[in-house]
């Protein structure tokens, strides 16, 4: 099977350097890379044309977009690629020797398989993140998300959902699929994946997740406002937004108003209800932090009803 590998990237050279080279040393190369960058990031686009260290058999190739955000970079990249299978992977990131050899055999042996995903090994302040996990990639019937792709283990099972950094997508499932553009953010658009994902097992196909499939993941600073760690209210609404967009439309009707209903009162550390809120107020997390990420939220409810209703 043809597989074509997307890499979005902006101004993180080194980081990308690393990504490629783990590419270049792949057990089955991929038949092509395409390296998504900015029209008007010139230090990428520097790097890409004068970089002399990868052997002549490489296909690399790079195509522009001029949008901000993953979303608009993804698409470019689903639009250029010509694989029957096409993998896709973050700049920070460096997938095992064994990766496209891995996923290019499981579309070959499983034909109802629409989408693969692995474990990305997180490195952090200088060492890993730790835990095992067996719950991953879900979506309950309310809208509670489960990610934990980073430390799921256990055997190879269907899930909701996929990670960006560690994802592969047959292209007869996707078809004419695309990232959906509503979603918001400059950069990281959160929660892109999830809605992808979801779309894809809509249409009738199988999602695993496998947590043998590794790459390893270097989380690099971001290029907009969404900054790991740092609490923004722009980056905390995009996310919140995109999520309660996603669920709106994809739950059903019951679903959908516990899914309100639990968000505005439960959620979770990251996205909490008004209970939880207050809850982390009292655990140390400072009071008018956790109620001003409630609010947050509630906006981002608001805003995210009204363009589902549209």
């Amino acid at each position: 099977m043809k597989v074509s590998v997307i890499v979005p990237t902006y101004r993180r050279t080194a980081d990308l350097e690393r990504c490629i080279a783990a590419l270049a040393a792949q057990c089955r190369r991929a038949d092509e890379v395409i390296v998504i960058a900015r029209g008007d990031d010139q230090p990428t686009r520097a790097w890409l044309k004068h970089h002399q260290t990868l052997p002549s058999s490489f296909a690399l190739r790079v195509a522009l977009v001029n949008t901000p955000g993953v979303v608009a970079a993804y698409n470019r990249g689903l639009d250029s690629a010509t694989g029957e299978v096409i993998c896709f992977t973050d700049d920070d990131a460096a997938p095992h020797p064994d990766w496209i050899e891995r996923i290019a055999l499981a579309f070959e042996r499983d034909h109802a398989l629409g989408g693969l995903g692995g474990r990305d090994i997180v490195h952090e302040n200088g060492g890993i993140l730790e835990g095992q996990k067996a719950a991953v990639g879900l979506v309950s019937w309310y809208g509670r998300p489960v990610g934990n792709h980073h430390i799921g283990y256990g055997p190879a099972r269907e899930v909701d959902v996929l990670k960006a950094v560690n994802m592969a997508f047959r292209r007869e499932a996707v078809g004419t699929l695309r990232f959906d553009p509503r979603l918001l953010g400059s950069g990281a658009q959160v929660h892109c994946e999830m809605a992808f994902s979801l779309d894809v097992g809509r249409r009738g196909w199988t999602l695993v997740y496998d947590p043998t499939l590794l790459v390893e993941h270097y989380p690099a600073r971001r290029g907009d406002e969404d900054q790991r760690h740092v609490f923004n209210d722009k980056a905390f609404y995009n996310a919140s937004f995109n999520l309660r967009l996603i669920m709106c439309e994809h739950l059903s009707t019951s679903g959908r108003w516990a899914f309100v209903t639990y968000s505005m009162l439960i959620g979770n550390r990251a996205d909490p209800g008004l209970v939880r809120a207050i809850l982390l107020a009292l655990n140390g997390d400072g009071f008018a932090l956790a109620l001003r990420k409630w609010w947050v939220g509630l906006c981002a409810m608001h805003g995210a009803w009204q363009a589902a209703m549209r």
